[in-house]
């Protein structure tokens, strides 16, 4: 029996395996992933009026609601002046008075401190039969704000209006209940035609 050596390999040449290249790249282009994924909310800028910061709450609420296939609510705190979510459907505990809802902040929504200054916001109801509105110097006004507005699993919210009040000025959104967008304002009937 005869044994045959091995026979020896040439020395390496230094380049690199097809695997060595392959990992490399795949790494170059994970990383550059999360780098252009994480600039662009960095680069996006933050809403910085009252009403922007709503549009923003409103945008998550109803994405929330889609995720979450259940009614998602939102809520203005006057005291922290902060838009926040919570779960429509939390589980309830017992206290004194009976079953109150556990309303732990899904999501919080702040306003700027300088644009907070003497704002009140309000959530109103849909306009139409059974509303409660008054008429005050021309202007039909809600007597009754309601607590929050819901945000259903198919992606569409209740009726409602938002009532933005600072500085003496005031100004409302009607919101569509099937998009979840601004409505356009209904036309002046005193304004002149031409």
């Amino acid at each position: 029996m005869s044994f045959r050596r091995p026979r020896k390999r040439p020395a390496a040449t230094g380049g690199f395996t097809l695997l060595e290249i392959l990992l490399s790249i795949a790494l170059i282009a994970l990383l550059g992933g999360l780098f252009v994924g994480g600039s662009s909310r960095l680069l996006a800028p933050e809403p910085t009026t009252p009403r922007a910061v709503f549009w923003k709450a409103v945008q998550e609420a109803r994405k929330s609601a889609l995720r979450a296939e259940h009614e998602i609510r939102l809520k203005f705190d006057a005291e922290k002046k902060h838009f926040y979510l919570v779960d429509g459907v939390a589980p309830t505990t017992v206290s004194e008075d009976g079953f109150t809802r556990e309303e732990r902040p899904l999501k919080t929504f702040p306003i700027s401190p300088e644009t907070a200054q003497d704002l009140t916001v309000e959530f109103l109801g849909g306009s139409g039969r059974g509303a409660n509105t008054i008429l005050v110097g021309g202007m039909l006004l809600e007597s009754r704000p309601v607590p929050h507005v819901p945000f259903y699993g198919d992606g569409t919210c209740r009726a409602f209006r938002v009532q933005f009040a600072r500085l003496g000025s005031v100004s409302t959104v009607t919101i569509d209940p099937w998009t979840c967008a601004e409505l356009p304002p209904p036309p002046d009937p005193n304004a002149p035609s031409f």
